[in-house]
């Protein structure tokens, strides 16, 4: 019998591979918690709009590709905010996991409750965000205090869930070598965290904001060179 669960999907990518290992089937759900200055997907922000699946609708959907998985891709739930869609991407990864299906997480840990940590049960991987190294920058660029997506990191590591951090890099803002070495030591505080991605500011998601007649405020800052990138990365 189909889930009465349904959940809100933005948009689909099937073949994926920037988003987790291997080649992902991609779900971007609707809604998010969080107004991120660098956000390139203004349109999953508001909880209304999208479409609405069940969860075994998307999981047949993906099993469909899962010839191009191979033995590291699966399935990836993005957003917007996964975690604002707690029992849907429960269902979904409950389903998954009868099929053998990989599933992997990518949020900004910004949420933590009794129905996230029943969704942690069913993941295989997740992708973490964490934007800035500073409390003030997390306040000022994203909307919330540092201490939320560590707060999701701790928990996480208490339940061994492996990690890829991720942190997008902007040039006067995150762009130092102090700050890639606090996420260093964030990194190393935390044993389920076996790989960190830096990667750098683009503007190309400035014609949805041009579209949506939405002001994109870090409009105002550059691409940070290949230079930069291999200088910040050699710290890690």
């Amino acid at each position: 019998m189909d889930s009465i669960v349904k959940g809100k999907i933005n948009s689909i990518q099937t073949l994926g591979t920037l988003d987790g290992p291997g080649v992902r089937f991609v779900i971007f759900l609707q809604g998010c918690n969080l107004r991120c200055g660098c956000c390139h997907n203004p349109d999953t922000w508001e909880l209304t709009g999208g479409e609405e699946y069940s969860a075994l609708e998307i999981a047949d959907k993906a099993e469909r590709y899962r010839s191009y998985f191979g033995k590291d891709g699966g399935i990836t739930v993005s957003g917007g905010e996964p975690l604002l869609q707690p029992e849907f991407v429960c269902e979904l990864f409950k389903e998954c996991k009868k099929r053998g299906i990989n599933t992997c997480l990518d949020t900004s840990g910004s949420l933590l409750n009794e129905k996230i940590k029943e969704l942690l049960e069913y993941t295989d991987r997740i992708l973490l965000d964490i934007k800035y190294t500073t409390d003030e920058q997390y306040l000022k660029y994203a909307g919330c205090s540092i201490e939320r997506p560590l707060e999701f990191l701790e928990y996480v590591n208490g339940i061994n869930i492996p990690v890829t951090l991720r942190q997008v890099i902007i040039p006067t803002l995150n762009d130092s070598c102090e700050n890639v070495e606090e996420l260093k030591k964030i990194r190393d505080k935390h044993k389920c965290v076996d790989g960190v991605e830096l990667l750098p500011f683009k503007k190309i998601c400035k014609v949805k904001y041009d579209k949506m007649e939405l002001k994109f405020d870090f409009d105002r800052f550059e691409t940070p060179s290949s230079e930069i990138m291999k200088k910040l990365e050699d710290i890690l």
